[in-house]
């Protein structure tokens, strides 16, 4: 499977880069009572560091607001994920447990400030394209709505879009059965690409001492 960037996307986004880390033989599970209490504790942190303070002011959260305006999405409106995370936290909204993967991936996008996605690498058919949708790019995505994506980033593969910066689809959702995992992580634009790799072996080594198995990572700009 090849993941490659859309040429138009690069375009409109100076440096654009993602990080791909593809786990494999990983066990998952419901999540150990570490990282739930991690998961909680960082979010009472979060909620006293950012009662007071304006989301949108957060330079990670600006960068990709900024981002998906590039594109021609309208971030007061289309979120992106990591600044619903946020405002959920502010609100003292917390995320509730789902398992292992999907806690993990919400503390990693708290933690770093930036949009995750992660899938059922075997639900993924074919090669991979990170580009701007049009209008016929339609999912049913996780939250159960069916969300058009036309002016938004998404993941396509030769079956049709399945992820985004915004929200992810529930046909490539992982689950309890998942064995084999592809971990997006939607790089800071203005991140170097030294500085990528380091947060993405932080990434994969975390994900590891949980879910047991092997992985690969890289970025792909």
């Amino acid at each position: 499977m090849e993941i490659n960037i859309d040429s138009g996307l690069k375009q409109k986004i100076d440096n654009f880069k993602i990080g791909a880390i593809l786990y494999e033989n990983i066990e998952v599970s419901h999540s150990p009572q570490m990282l739930q209490g991690r998961l909680r504790l960082f979010q009472e942190s979060l909620f006293f560091e950012y009662a007071e303070k304006n989301v949108t002011d957060i330079p990670s959260v600006k960068e990709w607001r900024n981002s998906f305006k590039l594109v021609g999405a309208d971030p007061a409106r289309y979120r992106p994920s990591n600044e619903a995370l946020l405002r959920r936290v502010q609100k003292q909204q917390y995320i509730s447990s789902m398992h292992s993967a999907v806690d993990l991936n919400n503390f990693l996008s708290l933690q770093y400030q930036i949009p995750l996605g992660i899938y059922d690498y075997n639900l993924l058919k074919g090669n991979i394209l990170i580009t701007i949708g049009t209008e016929s790019d339609t999912y049913l995505a996780v939250n159960e709505r069916e969300v058009n994506f036309e002016n938004k980033i998404l993941s396509k593969d030769s079956i049709g879009a399945f992820g985004s910066p915004y929200v992810d689809s529930k046909r490539t959702s992982v689950n309890f059965d998942t064995k084999d995992a592809l971990h997006l992580v939607y790089l800071r634009p203005s991140m170097n690409s030294e500085d990528a790799k380091d947060l993405l072996a932080s990434l994969t080594k975390m994900f590891l001492q949980i879910h047991g198995g092997e992985a690969t990572y890289k970025v792909i700009e």
